[in-house]
């Protein structure tokens, strides 16, 4: 079982899953058997019943590689979450700046 955090439009995810593997595709994770909580609960949990949702009928998700925050095996599963980003608390990788084209002098 995996613990699997990464950003998706200003808000963090914190989901589970039963399988990751790297990509073929370049630069992504896979993402397979997502698990949620049980149905029986008496309590709901509006930000996991958001991942519920926005995940039912997802098979496999490709998650790029600079969205990870971060990947944890661990032994059950737990609650699924969504937090929104507030300030710049989390720190982005840094890309390197797109080559631009030389331009003529004359």
């Amino acid at each position: 079982m995996y613990k699997v955090i990464f950003l998706n439009q200003n808000q963090v995810f914190e989901l589970y899953a039963r399988a990751i593997y790297q990509s073929e595709m370049y630069g992504f994770i896979e993402v397979e058997e997502f698990v949620f909580g049980e149905k029986s609960q008496l309590v709901v949990d509006p930000s996991e019943e958001k991942l519920k949702s926005e995940f039912a009928s997802v098979k496999r998700s490709y998650i790029p590689l600079h969205s990870i925050v971060r990947i944890d095996e661990v032994e059950k599963e737990g609650v699924g979450k969504v937090h929104e980003v507030k300030g710049d608390k989390i720190a982005h990788f840094p890309f390197p700046a797109p080559l631009r084209p030389p331009v003529d002098s004359e």
